[in-house]
């Protein structure tokens, strides 16, 4: 239903992320493999879980007597240590354990260096072939026919700053995690309850606003991202405030807002 509404395609979906097994992120999976399997999806779909997750799907599947047309192919957590999960040539993605009720597990996702861009003028000027063109985009120096070095850093622009986004679900505070998510580009954290209900917080493993941006602070973040609020709170200013009056840039985690990095 969200898919639709803003207007995403199915069809862009094929690494789907689960952190634990509380139903709130998890229950709707079964209906989104099964839309995938009814618009004629082929491609595999790699699905990162807690274990128990298969047998679950694997139940549904049966009793349904739903044979899908794509190849799901499951990539089972550690939720005791971070883990290389998945890498190409883009991006990396990486899980962190997270201190919930049940075993849960963070992401945190990397972009990876890119080629660097030559300066047009530097190739025109020092007659640089082809070969020696993609030598520079990958950071090497350039030698001259009469043995003089040029560095790379003379011959291309300045790289950009590669982004990083940390997903924090379900967790209580927890410090352990701020050698994984340190200097992220953005961090979304979980904030269930207001300062007022740190002790239910502690109890049910989750955070206030105010903890989530002390771990931002700390981690020394971009940008922080609360969500996974108490439906009590009819009002989400006050959750807002909370957190900024610590780490200023802070937004809130709405259905439908775009986050550019």
């Amino acid at each position: 239903m969200q898919l639709r509404k803003y207007k995403l395609k199915f069809t862009r979906i094929n690494h789907i992320f689960i952190s634990h097994l509380h139903g709130d992120h998890y229950l709707g999976l079964q209906g989104l493999l099964s839309s995938l399997h009814l618009l004629g999806c082929t491609q595999d779909i790699h699905l990162y879980c807690p274990k128990p997750l298969k047998e679950i799907i694997d139940l549904q599947l049966l009793h349904s007597d739903t044979h899908l047309k794509y190849t799901l192919k499951y990539h089972f957590l550690n939720t005791n240590e971070k883990e290389l999960i998945f890498e190409d040539d883009k991006v990396q993605v990486e899980s962190i354990p997270l201190n919930h009720r049940i075993p849960c597990c963070g992401f945190v996702f990397k972009e990876k260096p890119g080629l660097l861009s030559i300066r047009k003028e530097m190739i025109e000027f020092h007659g640089i072939s082809t070969k020696d063109i993609l030598c520079i985009k990958k950071g090497e120096d350039y030698q001259t026919k009469d043995g003089k070095v040029i560095k790379n850093k003379v011959l291309t622009y300045p790289a950009e700053s590669l982004r990083s986004y940390a997903f924090c679900s379900d967790t209580c505070y927890d410090e352990r995690i701020l050698p994984y998510i340190k200097k992220v580009s953005l961090l979304y954290h979980e904030a269930t309850f207001l300062k007022n209900l740190e002790k239910r917080a502690l109890e049910t493993f989750h955070s206030t606003a105010e903890q989530a941006a002390v771990i931002a602070k700390k981690a020394q973040v971009d940008k922080l991202l609360i969500g996974h609020f108490s439906a009590r709170y009819k009002d989400l200013k006050p959750l807002l405030d909370e957190s900024k009056a610590v780490f200023k840039n802070t937004e809130l985690a709405c259905e439908g807002l775009v986050v550019e990095l």
